[in-house]
């Protein structure tokens, strides 16, 4: 019995030490650029955004104009989008840009690849891709 509670341990910490934070979307993030997957067009300059995913499932912020919630499932590298609802001011130039190709990528299901402290999501038909940093 305590081999097989000594294994469990070290099973357990196995797997948050490779599976856990370093794979996860969760926390804040800010926008670095937006665009096609070939011709990423940097955020708009002097803007602050914020793109916050929940632990609880929640997702949330702004990126210029509109502040913007939802709802998201991570599993591998897929997220999964509940309707996502925004404040509907008119938003022109580079800031209106940006927000359209960031809800545009929160729709229905996306990609995503987080490598260290940088986050790229492209939408489900490839088109739209925006890169996040940490905050």
């Amino acid at each position: 019995m305590k081999k097989l509670l000594v294994g469990l341990l070290v099973l357990c910490m196995l797997a948050a030490c490779t599976g856990g934070t370093s794979t996860s979307v969760i926390g804040k993030w800010k926008l670095i650029s937006h665009g096609s997957a070939s011709s990423q067009i940097p955020a708009a300059p002097n803007v602050d955004t914020t793109i916050e995913f929940k632990s609880d499932g929640g997702l949330n912020g702004s990126v210029g104009c509109n502040s913007f919630s939802g709802n998201f499932k991570a599993k591998d590298d897929g997220l999964t989008f509940g309707p996502v609802a925004s404040t509907m001011m008119f938003c022109e130039g580079p800031v209106g840009d940006q927000e359209l190709t960031t809800l545009t990528v929160f729709q229905t299901s996306a990609k995503f690849v987080l490598d260290g402290s940088k986050l790229t999501i492209t939408s489900a038909d490839g088109k739209s891709v925006i890169m996040l940093e940490k905050k």
